[in-house]
């Protein structure tokens, strides 16, 4: 198991398992089954065992079904009502219930100075890389984000003073992508390629990848 960071302390995950798996023929990609559980305790315990205390997750589709289900005891559930306009309005969600809690004061009481951002579809991303991006938190104007061979992927890491332009920002299923584009230049890339795999669930064919 990967050691938690002390960055650990200052940072609150914030895993986005609203999709309705559209091109899955409209299964919720939190409901997938993986290692016999549904797919998001699969990220839960990535995102704990790399570190992070407290994971707020934030649901959309099939939200109910998912809180009876799945196992998410000691998380911070956000629900998102706009969850089908795309994945933006999920990371809005949750970095505004981040700001509107503290600046993110966890179930341990400690506030956070950052955000770790995780999808729920990829599951070939573990504690091992989760922990590695965690340590480049160093302040609240922290940005950060895993690389694959040197190609930007999640997780990605947003210092508390970046939320409200970056959740301004977030449109449709870009997510961060235009904050990140336009803050290129600040991002410290941390090379995950030899601990994790970046795919995605998206489709039938991916499902061959869960076990």
């Amino acid at each position: 198991m990967t050691q938690p960071t002390t960055n650990g302390a200052q940072v609150t995950a914030v895993l986005l398992a609203a999709g309705g798996g559209r091109r899955l023929g409209g299964r919720p990609k939190a409901l997938l089954t993986h290692h016999g559980r549904p797919l998001v305790e699969n990220a839960v315990r990535a995102l704990r065992e790399g570190g992070c205390r407290t994971v707020y997750v934030v649901l959309g589709a099939a939200a109910e079904e998912v809180r009876a289900r799945a196992d998410l005891t000691g998380c911070v559930l956000v629900d998102n009502p706009g969850w089908p306009d795309g994945m933006g309005s999920s990371l809005r969600a949750g970095l505004e219930a981040l700001a509107a809690t503290g600046d993110g004061t966890g179930t341990d009481g400690v506030g956070a100075r950052a955000a770790l951002v995780s999808l729920v579809d990829q599951p070939g991303i573990g504690a091992a890389a989760v922990a590695r991006v965690l340590a480049a938190h160093r302040s609240g104007d922290s940005l950060a984000a895993a690389s694959y061979d040197g190609k930007r992927g999640h997780p990605v890491l947003f210092g508390a003073r970046r939320w409200a332009e970056i959740a301004a920002s977030a449109t449709g299923d870009r997510g961060a992508r235009a904050y990140l584009k336009a803050h290129e230049c600040e991002i410290t890339l941390v090379e995950c390629g030899d601990v994790a795999e970046p795919y995605d669930i998206d489709t039938e064919a991916d499902l061959g990848r869960l076990q």
